[in-house]
């Protein structure tokens, strides 16, 4: 197939770890790269954030990356760039009218404007992926939800007007069909996980020889995640260090507002000297930095997916996360992780000494998630369901058209 993608603040080249870069652009990226893998040609269209950037970047044998003028071309909140989607609409149009792919895939409801925009006079079957809804935000942060007035609106209209919604969570799925999204214009689809680079083997960092466990968070440094539930936890579960990857280089972590509001935190539960902030990890070393976990912590108050847990099972590392989103999908409760309430510290705090007690409890957990990982979640899989989806996307845009004639 000849796949046009659409992702338009989350680009599958940009560097991790800021605050709008991250399970979206490693989605992104993956799965056009495994779609290659099985034969299709795919062209991802992403904003131009900055002047220097190539009009057309090959990323690999059969993906390309175009980028599109969408407001100025520097680095913008994505919140911000709604007044600017007009503009990625029109050069969008240009460009498919002259690539005519089969099917275009929108990822986040600002690229799904975009998406029905471009294509209401061209007749290519439309397919969007959310990522994160904007009633779930709306409902989990109130006031602190940065996102535009009418993106709960908008968002809906988007799910209506696409041929098909691919949802990665049970609970999206509902939340779909509580916005008016027929059933059977919903596919389940999850994200994945790379298991060649996130597998047990491979190195595992070093780790102090004080003989403490090891906790390690990989996260955007942005308050939703709750990562200050797990700091505060940590002064109940002794001999145990934090390892916190995420945010700016390290060296400017004095600059980011959360980082330095995490730290103050640390030190008010006099846990400052057991939590190690590092900043930005290259993705090429998380996977070691995982391996040297005892477990990984998930503790958001809002997850659309939670793609960090699953990098952790597919490295044989048991989990603790919170019952939210797609987490509930993806760590098993008593098989490959646990489950807690999200913001209740205590319970965080109590699954963590249980399970850092028991070592054959982890090993437990570690091969079951390993086994679900590879399963379930590997990209060549979801590729597949990806097609498929594709596949009957056009097959329900030519029902849909036989029955307005």
């Amino acid at each position: 197939m000849k796949v046009a993608m659409v992702s338009e603040h989350a680009s599958p080249l940009a560097t991790l770890g800021g605050v709008d870069a991250g399970g979206q652009n490693v989605h992104v990226a993956s799965l056009a790269d495994a779609l290659a893998e099985q034969g299709h040609d795919v062209t991802v269209y992403t904003r131009r954030d900055d002047e220097q950037l190539a009009d057309r970047v090959t990323m690999r044998e059969g993906v390309e990356v175009v980028h599109l003028p969408c407001g100025p071309a520097c680095e913008m909140p994505k919140d911000h760039l709604l007044p600017h989607v007009g503009e990625l609409t029109n050069a969008l149009r240009l460009q498919l009218v002259d690539t005519r792919p089969d099917v275009v895939h929108a990822h986040f409801w600002m690229s799904g404007i975009a998406t029905v925009g471009a294509c209401r006079t061209l007749g290519i079957p439309t397919a969007v992926t959310f990522h994160a809804l904007g009633s779930v935000k709306r409902r989990q942060q109130g006031e602190k939800d940065t996102s535009p007035p009418d993106r709960v609106r908008l968002e809906a209209a988007v799910a209506r007007a696409v041929d098909t919604v691919l949802a990665t969570s049970d609970e999206e799925v509902f939340e779909l069909a509580r916005m008016g999204v027929a059933r059977e214009r919903i596919a389940l689809v999850p994200c994945g996980v790379d298991t060649r680079h996130f597998s047990p083997e491979g190195p595992s960092e070093a780790r102090p020889a004080d003989g403490r466990h090891r906790l390690v968070v990989v996260s955007r440094l942005v308050e939703r995640k709750g990562i200050g539930n797990v700091i505060a936890a940590l002064g109940a579960v002794p001999d145990t260090e934090l390892v916190i990857a995420g945010g700016p280089e390290a060296a400017s972590l004095h600059t980011d507002p959360e980082a330095r509001r995490l730290r103050a935190l640390a030190e008010e539960c006099g846990v400052a000297d057991r939590v190690d902030f590092r900043g930005r990890v290259e993705r090429a070393d998380v996977p070691a930095l995982m391996r040297s976990a005892d477990v990984v912590v998930c503790a958001p108050w809002y997850e659309p997916f939670g793609l960090v847990a699953l990098e952790a099972m597919a490295c044989g590392v048991p989990v603790v996360a919170t019952v939210v989103g797609g987490l509930v999908d993806t760590v098993i409760h008593g098989s490959t992780g646990i489950h807690v309430p999200p913001r209740d510290v205590g319970a965080l705090a109590e699954a963590l000494r249980g399970l850092l007690e028991s070592p054959d409890r982890r090993l437990a957990f570690a091969l079951a998630g390993v086994r679900r990982a590879r399963g379930r979640y590997d990209w060549s899989a979801i590729a597949s369901e990806t097609t498929r989806a594709y596949e009957a996307t056009g097959a329900c845009r030519r029902t849909r058209v036989r029955k307005v004639g």
